[in-house]
């Protein structure tokens, strides 16, 4: 089946006393057990059923099963946000005296979180260019646990070669492990690049509109040991298991992801495009732009789309705040890949509490607007584009 079909028909692993269409949510936290054997079983992991909520539920259960037949993958575990994604997968992988090789080019908490929170537990981040591979290869060495990035880097639309990198990482048998928010993986295999463990945020497409906060880690079963200790160790031990609420709503969202998603990335493009024309705008940045100078290297990992997150540079950062305040369509709201459009100064938000110096360390500009877009018409976009510029 094709990955559209498959999102809507994966069937479950048992069926429903109702045979409801969607799974139910199973607002339950404990199960009943027939006997001290199963019970013991089922809490030692001999068998397949859940035992408590807060470690496993049935709704969840269905949509990792949903996101696993998408990917190909191993193993996939839910959690209660991107960032307690990002979190288990590193403390899966990392421990004191490790480091972690990535770049400068991170979302913002994540970047404090490799480099503040677990810094104080002993761990180092060295931040290279990932576009350069040989001197990324520099910054490895014996103590090195991971090369971590994020496939289109969040605002600086930076794409570095997937296929070099795990190349890199495979030598000094270590993973490569990236955050893939930035494309659907229902429009690329990121096992086939390279990939070893993959991480989403799915607050963000997968949602469908915003519902929910959320995250997966998918482990593509290439490195040892790494989905036990996330799943028998982490999910027991830190409490950030995805909830069965939130997993009914983002089953739903995966069934409507490539029908949402085309139109996002569509109206991304042909805006992009229309915005190279408004004189306000000195810099339109989106890789599915020809001349954008990632342009092939994105194409040639994620096919055709290039996603629905743009950036436009103005004049300086009083330019940025009138534009945003004379918006009239586009929300004045963080978050990405929303159904609606929305419109931030990356700057003086997300990145507002970093000094100026690790502000320019990191090519966050006070001139930025990050736009990510959504499912309305373009022409009427476009029209508030022009009108909050004073065009």
């Amino acid at each position: 089946m094709k990955k559209s079909t498959q999102a809507i028909h994966l069937p479950y692993k048992r069926r429903d006393a109702y045979d409801a269409l969607s799974l139910p949510v199973y607002n339950a936290v404990a199960y009943e057990f027939d006997n001290a054997q199963t019970m013991a079983d089922a809490f030692c992991n001999r068998i397949e059923a859940p035992d408590y909520s807060r470690v496993e539920n049935p709704t969840v259960i269905n949509f990792e099963e949903r996101v696993r037949a998408l990917t190909g993958a191993s193993h996939v575990m839910a959690f209660n946000s991107g960032m307690a994604a990002i979190s288990n997968a590193m403390m899966a992988l990392a421990a004191q005296g490790k480091n972690i090789v990535t770049s400068r080019h991170l979302f913002g908490n994540t970047f404090s979180l490799l480099t503040a929170t677990l810094g104080r537990f002993g761990v180092e981040t060295r931040c290279e260019d990932l576009t350069n591979v040989d001197e990324t290869a520099k910054a490895i060495d014996g103590q090195t646990c991971c090369i971590f990035l994020e496939i289109v880097t969040n605002p600086q639309l930076e794409v570095a070669d997937l296929r070099a990198l795990s190349a890199l990482a495979h030598r000094h048998n270590i993973p490569l492990v990236a955050d893939t928010t930035a494309i659907p993986f229902t429009q690329f295999s990121a096992k086939e690049l390279g990939v070893d463990i993959e991480i989403v945020s799915s607050t963000k497409y997968i949602s469908g509109g915003g519902t929910s906060l959320g995250g997966l880690i998918i482990d593509y079963g290439t490195t040892e040991g790494f989905s036990d200790r996330v799943r028998f160790e982490l999910v027991f031990n830190l409490g950030a298991y995805m909830t069965p609420q939130v997993a009914y709503m983002q089953t739903l969202g995966l069934e409507t992801l490539e029908a949402r998603y085309q139109v996002q990335s569509s109206n991304a493009l042909l805006l992009a495009q229309r915005m190279n024309e408004l004189q306000g705008i000195r810099k339109v940045n989106y890789v599915g732009l020809t001349d954008n100078p990632y342009h092939e290297l994105a194409a040639s990992q994620f096919g055709p789309t290039a996603g629905a997150m743009i950036t436009i540079d103005l004049s300086n950062e009083q330019a940025c705040f009138d534009f945003i305040n004379r918006l009239k369509l586009i929300h004045r709201a963080t978050n990405l890949f929303d159904n609606r459009s929305l419109a931030i100064h990356p700057y003086s938000t997300i990145f507002g509490n970093f000094t100026r110096e690790e502000r320019a360390e990191m090519d966050v500009l006070d001139t930025t607007i990050r736009l990510s877009i959504g499912l309305e018409s373009v022409d009427d976009l476009f029209d508030d584009i022009k009108q909050a510029l004073g065009e």
